[in-house]
């Protein structure tokens, strides 16, 4: 039975490693990445809400008394 030969395995691995990686950088240097964003300036406004100006209280069902 014939033996592999294996001497050259070491150059093909790595010349493709080394081929994938230059095409990756290539393809990503490429790539049209958008700029970052500019911080806009957020002003909360307060609303009036009919609600917020009176006290209000819920009862549970279970904590009225029984009728």
């Amino acid at each position: 039975m014939p033996q592999l030969d294996t001497s050259t395995w070491f150059i093909t691995v790595l010349s493709t490693t080394i081929t994938l990686f230059i095409l990756m950088q290539l393809k990503i240097s490429l790539h049209n990445f958008p700029q970052t964003p500019l911080m806009k300036s957020i002003e909360l406004m307060k609303t009036n809400n009919p609600w917020e100006s009176k006290w209000t209280k819920i009862y549970s069902p279970l904590s009225l008394p029984q009728q």
